[in-house]
């Protein structure tokens, strides 16, 4: 049965056009004619038996109906561009795995080690998109994702099953130059220098110290930065001692740009997750990343 759907070229006109409300803006995105973009959107009004645009003394304008279209559309273009970009990126046989991560774990502990997947898995094509806050994978294109949160914020993800990966220890960090001569500090002694603050875990130092005993009245002071990873750029030139999961910061403590200012690591709320949807697994992909992840951790 054939399908009712309409032209790829007219669908792509309508989209740059919906989206300038302008034939000649799109025309000019398009590398075509304004008359031929005219010429597409009229075939594809014909095509429906529906108005989309209506014109107006400066031009064009959606219609109401017009207006949902293009909404739907937009996003249906966008899936089958990504989809044949992937399908463009396979590199051999094994299929490609769409990825959604936290950034600076996927920066700093994923990447790094992606070259030895690679190894096991040549056939394989990874895809790492950023997410931070859990969503729909029936609206989504990924099939599992990396997720850094509570126990219960995991469970608590509708329609997904999440494997624990990694619990998160935090421990003071900063410059060896701001703790010179000494090699390591008291709590107390870290109470005194200048505290670098997550914007999105506000009570960590707070934790921290009460979990060694220590007064410290500054617990909440210092300057705010919101990711981990800019949190050890400034700790490493100078600005203050951070508070960090040694898993985040492997590169640095072997550079020697970053150490442990007090060797006493906390157990933080969060753990990492590889989240996937709760169906079983039917691409094998999915299942080879899992293996793999743990077996990294371990």
């Amino acid at each position: 049965m054939r399908r009712k759907i309409p032209s790829t070229q007219s669908l792509a006109c309508f989209e740059a056009a919906a989206r300038h409300e302008s034939y000649t803006r799109a025309a000019q995105e398009l590398a075509l004619t304004q008359s031929a973009v005219s010429r597409q959107i009229g075939a594809l009004e014909e095509f429906m038996g529906l108005a989309l645009f209506r014109r107006t003394r400066h031009g064009v304008q959606l219609t109401a109906a017009g207006a949902d279209y293009a909404r739907q559309i937009s996003r249906q273009l966008d899936a089958m561009e990504r989809d044949t970009l992937d399908a463009m990126a396979r590199q051999g046989s094994g299929g490609a795995l769409q990825l959604a991560a936290v950034p600076t774990f996927a920066t700093r502990w994923l990447i790094p080690r992606l070259p030895a997947f690679a190894q096991e898995h040549p056939d394989v094509t990874v895809h790492i998109e950023t997410r931070t806050r859990p969503f729909l994978f029936a609206d989504s294109p990924f099939d599992a994702a990396l997720y850094a949160g509570t126990a219960e914020q995991a469970a608590n993800w509708a329609g997904t099953r999440s494997t624990v990966l990694m619990h998160e220890d935090v421990v003071p960090v900063c410059s060896p130059a701001l703790i010179a001569p000494k090699r390591q500090l008291t709590p107390a002694a870290v109470a005194r220098l200048p505290l670098l603050q997550q914007s999105t875990r506000p009570e960590g130092w707070r934790q921290w110290f009460d979990a060694q005993g220590v007064e410290a009245p500054r617990a909440r002071s210092g300057p705010r930065y919101e990711l981990f990873s800019m949190l050890a750029v400034a700790a490493a030139h100078g600005l203050g001692v951070a508070l960090m999961p040694l898993l985040l910061i492997e590169a640095e403590l072997a550079r020697g740009e970053l150490v442990v200012a007090c060797p006493r690591p906390l157990r933080g709320e969060r753990s990492y997750f590889f989240v996937t949807p709760a169906r079983p697994d039917e691409r094998g992909v999915v299942a080879q990343m899992r293996r793999w992840l743990l077996a990294q951790i371990g």
